[in-house]
């Protein structure tokens, strides 16, 4: 987590040692820290908040850059320990369906290759839906990673076949044929909202012909090099669908980290992983302590 996270640390932390340097925590110190944690990506109501804390509990004292990471670290996990919550999947649901939504270039068919074999190795029989049917190279991604992990993929016959039957057939041999986890790619193409928001409803409505509680979980792939946009993105699917987690890729590109932290203040969602590598296993679990004590880069 700490080497995945190492652009977000050193954007945060150079700061951090610069301004305390063996300093008091006056105003315009607490100032100085919050425009820095705004500027990490932590968002201005985070920044606030954690302000809020030194000045409770730290005002007027002399701290180093060292006391200030720690306490950091206390103040983000507390942000988000009410939002690190892993992805309930129910194998005897035959299958749990996961609709993995995000705008197109946010890592939404890899963190479904990913997901599936992660699966597969904890034994559970998986399926991918290639959902996102004007995309030749999301479906072909979706098939070699089928082959990799012996997962069934549902894939169109045509490039821009309709998504919403194909997700029908998916969910109809899925149960027939005992998979577990049907995982479903869908399109991302945010420049035409009202045409995706109608198309991610009409697959939505077409699979709970077959199950009237399809989909079992709405995963929210938001990539963290957007910053700030990520947290419009979330605005925008929750619009569109009832969004029940979030996965944040691409950490290990970015300097912009700290948008996690502004997630969990803003809107208090799940976050169920974040991405901090190529590898199936960087795909990672959320967990408050390990990501907070990573950002600020303490072990």
């Amino acid at each position: 987590m700490r080497t995945g996270l190492s652009r977000s640390t050193a954007r945060l932390t150079d700061s951090v040692t610069s301004l305390f340097r063996k300093r008091r925590l006056d105003e315009e110190a607490l100032e100085e820290l919050e425009e820095t944690l705004i500027a990490a990506d932590l968002g201005v109501a985070a920044a606030h908040r954690i302000v809020e804390g030194f000045r409770r509990t730290r005002f007027g004292k002399e701290v180093t850059d060292e006391e200030v990471k720690a306490a950091l670290a206390e103040e983000i996990a507390a942000i988000l320990a009410p939002v690190a919550a892993p992805m309930p999947i129910e194998p005897a649901r035959s299958p749990h369906v996961v609709l993995v939504v995000g705008v197109n270039g946010t890592g939404k068919t890899t963190t479904i290759a990913k997901l599936g074999q992660q699966y597969r190795e904890a034994g559970l029989r998986c399926a991918f839906v290639a959902g996102d049917t004007f995309r030749a190279a999301a479906v072909e991604q979706l098939q070699i990673w089928g082959d990799r992990t012996g997962a069934r993929v549902h894939a169109p016959v045509k490039e821009g076949a309709d998504a919403a039957g194909l997700a029908f057939d998916a969910l109809t041999a899925a149960r027939a044929d005992g998979t577990q986890v049907l995982l479903v790619d869908t399109a991302g193409r945010l420049h035409n909202k009202s045409a995706l928001m109608e198309e991610l409803r009409k697959v939505i409505r077409v699979m709970r012909r077959v199950d009237p509680e399809a989909p079992h979980s709405v995963l929210l792939v938001l990539d963290a090099t957007t910053g700030q946009n990520a947290l419009q993105q979330v605005k925008v699917f929750k619009e569109m669908v009832a969004v029940t987690g979030l996965a944040v890729t691409k950490l290990d590109g970015s300097a912009k980290g700290g948008v996690v932290v502004a997630l969990a203040q803003e809107f208090g969602l799940p976050v169920h992983f974040v991405g901090v590598g190529e590898k199936a296993a960087d795909l990672r679990p959320f967990t408050a302590r390990d990501y907070a004590r990573g950002l600020v880069g303490l072990p």
